[in-house]
């Protein structure tokens, strides 16, 4: 009798435990209590099981690109905080490189801009860039919205989440923002620190760790729980130009190209230069770093703060030193120590999500 009872509590703790840490399949966005109110308007476009799946099954499907080979999960793995793992510059239809590297995709309702240059100002109009980007997948949105209607399994779950079979613009960038509205990270090994979890505990590394990323001002930029200001800021890489193809009133020219950044879109020499800071959560999964993805270890990035910035006249503050020196000074052991805090930002459970997983029974047409 004892033994069976003994059985029963430790079915009881184990279905627990299991509950505790598995996402609840039912649930398709969370605002952790310890992150700030989103930014995005959740109310104007309420994530629901249908509209998720649909969204889950656009965001996977090659049908996007022109000619059905280029899905965005080809760019975004979920692995890799859904980046492109390894490649430098994203590859897109008929073997095309991009001029940079593609961006991780992780609470995407706390972003006030999107891209590396913030071209798109809203997580809605986002999908139509890379659509429509002759690198990424080439096509007009009008001709993908077409190809969709075409399918009866498609027409079935814009039904299923709109009320009506009607496939249209608006509606098809509903369903992917809704999909990707709920990657939300935010159980990383910080988190539950932070939370005062008593099953997390920091090693002294990590603290110290924790202490010098702070300290020395990494902070200032990648800022709060989300460990981004949002801001656009020049971190003072070396130019690096390339030699590609630039699409010129849609015609291929081979040009010699500098990236940068922001100045691209607004035109303002002050942005030259200027990136998107990106969210360090997860950081050590989605190498490699930095816009054009020219760094592969976390060890590359904090040796170039340490001494290889370089100022093109729109510098960021932050990295001028009162005596002159450029960057942020850092000795070996130091370093050691940050990037022992920054591997605490790993989220497992939202890496090996299998609800943000391509789907069985892929694709539906």
């Amino acid at each position: 009798m004892k033994k069976h009872l003994l059985l029963i509590l430790v079915l009881f703790v184990m279905a627990c435990h299991k509950k505790t840490d598995e996402p609840n399949p039912e649930v398709y966005f969370v605002a952790p209590s310890h992150f700030p109110k989103p930014v995005y308007p959740i109310d104007s476009n309420v994530i629901t099981a249908a509209g998720f799946d649909l969204g889950k099954n656009l965001f996977y499907d090659g049908i996007l690109s022109r000619d059905s080979t280029i899905a965005c999960g080809e760019c975004h793995r979920q692995t890799y905080v859904f980046t492109h793992h390894m490649h430098d510059l994203s590859h897109g239809i008929d073997g095309r490189v991009g001029l940079r590297n593609a961006q991780s995709l992780q609470n995407l309702a706390w972003r006030e801009r999107f891209q590396w240059d913030g071209k798109a100002a809203t997580l809605n109009e986002q999908p139509i860039l890379p659509i429509e980007h002759p690198d990424e997948m080439d096509d007009k949105i009008d001709n993908v919205v077409a190809r969709l209607a075409r399918h009866q399994g498609y027409r079935d779950k814009f039904k299923a989440a709109f009320g009506s079979e009607g496939v249209t613009k608006e509606r098809m960038l509903k369903a992917l923002t809704q999909f990707m509205l709920s990657l939300v990270s935010y159980q990383s090994r910080y988190d539950k620190y932070l939370l005062k979890d008593a099953s997390v505990s920091f090693t002294q590394d990590e603290l110290d760790g924790m202490s010098l990323f702070s300290s020395k001002g990494c902070a200032n930029c990648h800022k709060g729980v989300l460990f981004t200001d949002e801001s656009f800021r020049s971190n003072g890489l070396s130019k690096f130009e390339r030699t590609k193809i630039e699409y010129i009133n849609e015609k291929p020219v081979l040009q010699i190209v500098v990236d940068e950044g922001r100045f691209r879109v607004t035109g303002n020499a002050n942005d030259k230069f200027k990136f998107k800071v990106p969210s360090l959560r997860n950081v050590a999964a989605s190498s490699p770093y930095m816009h054009d993805g020219r760094y592969t270890t976390l060890l590359e990035v904090l040796n170039f703060y340490d001494a290889s910035v370089q100022d093109y006249g729109t510098l960021d503050p932050i990295l001028r030193q009162s005596n002159g020196r450029l960057g942020i000074q850092m000795t070996a052991e130091e370093k050691r120590k940050i990037i022992a805090f920054l591997n605490t930002l790993t989220d497992d459970t939202f890496l090996k999500d299998k609800r943000f997983a391509e789907p069985d029974g892929f694709p539906v047409r």
